[in-house]
């Protein structure tokens, strides 16, 4: 890759899509006690892919269950941010369209880059007091559901977002494929089985109810590594994509 990363034309960010999930589709299992369960370098892989992304977003739900901070990972990865021309540590976005999410979240504690929360108008008043307290900006985008383009184009053009990398949970996921805004899945399989009908999987949510409708991708690249397989999927030109 260039030394420095190119800034999308779009008014959209490129938005990329990073999970692990086992051989029989799911992210968790189906009490969610199980969440990460990838190896070493399938965590060093996270960590390349948030180096080169102005923004990284999580749902509320998996930043509570994985009292993730959204970090940009140690030292090495941070030199890399700053090698590839972006801020040394990226802006961080919580999807809760309820504005439930606690404020005593881990991520609302460590203040090396500002955290933006997007919900919609279903939120408490106290809520929004609460998470405006302890986050850098809460921001309605919808009445009832999250538009996400809407708030894609607002991370944009407020916080020049320009590439934004999406880590879950599945109906994050399904809510972007169903925007048509995904760009890009980073997809590692792992040869594990949760089984349940009750687990989750990269994409929950309302889904698609029609095959055409569907949002359709292409495999760029997939790579071993001790069992794993690290997968790559584009968006296809000629999809149903807007």
């Amino acid at each position: 890759m260039n030394s420095k990363l190119k800034k999308q034309k779009s008014k959209l960010p490129f938005v990329s899509i990073n999970m692990a999930m086992t051989a029989d589709g799911k992210i968790a299992t189906a009490n969610r006690a199980i969440h990460s369960f990838g190896s070493a370098r399938d965590l060093e892989h996270l960590y390349e892919l948030r180096a080169m992304a102005d923004a990284v977003m999580c749902g509320a739900r998996t930043i509570e269950i994985s009292h993730s901070i959204l970090g940009a990972g140690g030292e090495k990865f941070r030199k890399r941010r700053l090698k590839n021309g972006l801020a040394e540590h990226n802006l961080r976005v919580i999807v809760s369209g309820s504005g439930s999410i606690s404020p005593q979240a881990a991520i609302f504690k460590k203040g090396f880059s500002p955290v933006i929360v997007l919900t919609t108008a279903r939120i408490l008043k106290l809520n929004l007091i609460k998470l405006s307290a302890v986050a850098d900006e809460v921001k309605i985008c919808g009445e009832n559901e999250i538009n996400f383009r809407k708030a894609l184009h607002w991370l944009h053009a407020k916080w020049g977002v320009n590439r934004l990398l999406c880590e879950g949970g599945g109906e994050l996921n399904d809510a972007l494929f169903r925007a048509s805004l995904v760009d890009k899945i980073n997809l590692t399989i792992c040869p594990k089985i949760f089984g349940g009908r009750q687990s989750p999987t990269i994409a929950d949510g309302k889904g698609f109810a029609k095959l055409r409708l569907t949002a359709q991708f292409q495999l760029c690249s997939i790579h071993n590594f001790n069992g794993e397989l690290f997968t790559v999927f584009s968006r296809r030109k000629t999809s149903n994509f807007a």
